[in-house]
């Protein structure tokens, strides 16, 4: 069953579905975007549900119970019958209308649906609320960001781990379900916050006078502090769009006397702080399964979750929360510990200790940089590895800019004329090394494309070729959507998505000015893909040891650097800014092409065949780098396809 012409003139939502022992069971990314929709009280999507095994297995039962009673029909379908560009990412996903726009993974879809309800419905002041301070609530990928990869991957994934055996004491306290535990106990940085520190400072001083008023405090939820009815306060204040939380009173001239640095520190009453954002949509279902489990199959265990347990409460009392959770099918009842001396455990223990090594600290060391690049180029030169660059194929090439359509011009992407013309020229670069790797009916992914300046020139130039944007800035691609519809453009896709979530199979992946370690996330999945690759690095400076990667890359540049010397020769590659003495910008193109050789040499041990090059002209851009990989099945294939 494929949707229906009506149905794709509304934004869809796909969802999906799985099934154990027979039963349907919604996977929790599912149940999120489900509870949020309810939450919201969104009725601007038409919802399909994906079933994951393909269809062979049958369920004895219909899923419709799983699903909101506020949710209308939900068609079931199989991933063959998906539009491609949902069939090319991880779900879940949502599409425009025009269904060349798909939005993929949790936290984009999530903020999506956030967006439309607020469209439709401007008065949802609490909707909007949800993106946080500046709108920027897990805005930031998974990929770079250690908050939005726990929130949007690590919890939701230890939670389906553990509920397929509750009862492995291996699975009772994941290290992601720690991490929480101690993101909760740290002070909260708010701002503008020291209205509120006072606040609580003068509750402190007439508690300590004159003991705790009725109904302050909330030892139900294991509460450590005396004091945390402020911060439900103020949180609930601002849920009722109250600037002050209910009940405040201005501080006596001996409390606005106090420094700022001897105010007693906030507590967290949500995830993200005082404020309940988007953050605590996402864990509000993962976190209610896992507690209700623990309750059943190892109550002890929760001793060890004080604070989790106060936030679950908090969740509880935010308006509109239980009435989402019971139309999706979660009671979300008070957990009941049985050992009373759960607050005295809570300030004794320090979920860090219960954390493996590597999940209680960051991946990325704080490297302090001594000196300048020399002392590592000559170590390398020393090892026989020094900067090689290839010659450029065809560098008098260019592209046809005055026939083209004005919409192409890299001008339509607001940018000042001397900027479009070097943009233009580095365009020239890429194009021509895609148009000679390309044959027809080719898949060519634009990663990180921005409004689209290299995918349009390429969906205009290629027209026997498939071309799809893959960016995680939804205004960005919403110019570029435009810009594709202005042409008319058929050959053309859009994905807001963070990389990991394409899926889909490409035979060429291009990159222009890819940022950091954006560059080695394009060079692996060309690499996992089989596909060729036309990139051009950026912001060699913000190259670091992530999840996914640890540097150098090769093994030649292991043997010989540290990974603070490579570090030091990524720092000084982005020194090559016209405005820096001709010897300076010299060496920061000497550290650009050593690193990139790093890169190159990496791929070649999957087979490829790279070559570093010289953008031209070289003014087009300080960083003017470009790597050319053919995997193993295209190397032998002629070259030269493209005319100079």
């Amino acid at each position: 069953m494929k949707p229906s012409e009506a149905e794709q003139q509304r934004p869809c939502l796909y969802l999906e579905l799985s099934s154990r022992n027979g039963e349907p069971r919604l996977p929790l990314h599912s149940s999120i975007v489900l509870f949020l929709l309810s939450y919201c009280e969104s009725s601007s999507f038409k919802v399909f549900l994906v079933r994951n095994d393909g269809g062979n297995e049958s369920c004895s039962e219909s899923p419709r119970r799983l699903l909101p009673e506020s949710l209308g029909a939900c068609p079931l379908l199989t991933p063959e019958a998906l539009p491609r560009l949902v069939r090319s990412c991880r779900l879940p996903a949502a599409v425009d209308e025009s269904g060349r726009l798909c939005r993929a993974g949790l936290a984009v879809v999530l903020r999506h649906v956030i967006a439309r309800t607020t469209e439709a419905d401007p008065s949802r002041k609490d909707v909007r609320a949800l993106l946080g301070f500046k709108e920027t609530c897990l805005k930031a990928c998974a990929e770079v960001s250690k908050w939005t990869r726990l929130c949007e991957l690590g919890i939701p994934s230890a939670v389906e781990d553990h509920l397929q055996d509750p009862t492995d004491p291996a699975r009772q306290l994941p290290p992601a379900i720690l991490a929480l535990e101690r993101r909760l106990a740290e002070p909260v940085k708010v701002h503008n916050d020291d209205k509120i520190r006072r606040q609580k400072l003068q509750e402190q001083r007439r508690m300590e006078k004159n003991g705790p008023a009725e109904g302050e405090g909330r030892p139900g939820l294991g509460s450590p502090g005396v004091t945390e009815g402020l911060e439900l306060r103020a949180a609930l204040a601002k849920l009722a769009l109250d600037s002050v939380p209910a009940g405040a009173t201005r501080e006596n001239s001996e409390i606005r006397k106090v420094k700022t640095t001897e105010l007693p520190e906030l507590e967290h009453v949500f995830a993200e702080g005082l404020y309940f954002t988007l953050t605590d949509v996402v864990l509000l279902p993962c976190i209610h399964h896992y507690l209700c489990s623990i309750q059943a199959h190892a109550p002890s265990a929760l001793h060890h979750l004080p604070r989790l347990l106060r936030w679950y409460g908090c969740v509880r009392e935010v308006p509109g929360v239980l009435r989402g959770a019971k139309d999706c099918g979660l009671t979300l009842s008070e957990v009941q510990v049985s050992t009373p001396s759960l607050p005295g455990l809570s300030q004794q223990e320090d979920p860090a200790d219960l954390l493996p090594p590597e999940q209680g600290q960051e991946v990325t060391p704080g490297l302090q940089f001594v000196g300048g690049p020399r002392p590592t180029m000559t170590k390398l030169k020393e090892n026989g590895i020094e900067a090689a660059f290839s010659p450029h194929p065809c560098p008098a090439w260019t592209l046809p800019w005055e026939s083209f359509p004005a919409a192409i011009n890299p001008t339509e992407g607001k940018m000042s004329n001397i900027r479009a013309i070097r943009k233009m020229q580095q365009l020239n670069n890429l194009a021509a090394m895609v148009a000679e790797l390309a044959t027809p009916g080719d898949t060519v992914v634009d990663f990180c494309s921005g409004t689209g300046h290299v995918g349009i020139v390429l969906a205009h130039t290629l027209p026997d070729c498939q071309i799809i944007l893959i960016e995680n800035k939804g205004e960005s691609l919403s110019r570029a959507q435009r810009r594709s519809a202005e042409l008319g453009l058929s050959n053309i896709g859009f994905l807001q998505a963070n990389l990991d979530y394409f899926t889909g199979p490409f035979q060429i992946g291009v990159a222009l000015h890819a940022c950091g370690i954006a560059t080695d996330m394009v060079l692996e999945h060309c690499i996992q893909a089989g596909a060729a690759f036309v990139v051009s690095p950026c912001c060699y400076g913000f190259i670091q040891n992530a999840v996914k990667f640890t540097f150098p890359k090769s093994k030649r540049f292991q043997e010989a650097l540290t990974t603070k010397e490579h570090m030091i020769l990524c720092r000084f590659a982005d020194q090559t800014a016209v405005q820096l003495p001709p010897e300076r910008r010299l060496i920061g193109k000497h550290c650009m092409g050593l690193v990139d050789l790093d890169r190159a040499w990496a791929a070649e041990t999957h087979g490829y065949s790279v070559q570093v090059t010289t953008m031209e002209p070289e003014s087009c851009s300080p960083k003017n780098n470009m790597l050319v990989g053919r995997p193993p099945q295209r190397t032998a294939e002629p070259a030269g396809r493209v005319d100079a």
